[in-house]
């Protein structure tokens, strides 16, 4: 089982994805793929440490080069999350080739355990955005497109609601 999990800001999904990674056996692995490039990254990364406390989930901080991550023991991994590792790539280590390293980092952790994948929506503002933050959402469009391919289940969460778009059980 590999799942995406797509929502907006404040939708529900990383309490949605959290709840689909503790039905899945353990070892369960958390991957927080933000940067701690100053205090307000500081803060929020507290407060999203502070929101896993207590849950047994093995958290490692990889904002960039998930291929080269690999687990100690199989479980289950939560990539938390898709588009600021997307960002990480494209604006940390070039757009030349970013979609290339999503894939491959994707594809080393599907490879090693049930993966489930939380993106936000970024496509629904109406908003037309030029040069580097077009080409990033392109990337980041195209990578979750690959994702709902690969994945057996696909869930959009809206207003906390679970809607599956992919997948067995209705």
């Amino acid at each position: 089982m590999h799942a995406l999990v797509i929502g907006g800001s404040g939708s529900g999904k990383s309490a949605f994805a959290e709840s689909l990674l503790l039905s899945l056996p353990a070892p369960r692995y958390y991957i927080a793929t933000m940067e701690n490039d100053g205090p307000a990254a500081e803060r929020r990364i507290a407060r999203h440490r502070a929101l896993r406390q207590g849950k047994g989930f093995l958290t490692r901080e990889c904002p960039r080069g998930l291929d080269a991550l690999s687990l100690e023991s199989p479980g289950a991994i939560l990539i938390e999350g898709v588009t600021t590792w997307c960002a990480n790539e494209c604006f940390g280590g070039g757009f030349a080739g970013a979609l290339y390293r999503l894939r491959r980092g994707a594809r080393a952790l599907m490879i090693q355990a049930p993966c489930i994948f939380v993106c936000d929506d970024l496509f629904s503002d109406g908003v037309r955005y030029e040069n580097e933050t077009a080409q990033y959402l392109q990337i980041l469009a195209a990578f979750q497109n690959e994702l709902a391919a690969q994945c057996t289940d696909v869930y959009e969460i809206v207003c906390g609601l679970p809607l599956r778009w992919k997948g067995g059980g209705g």
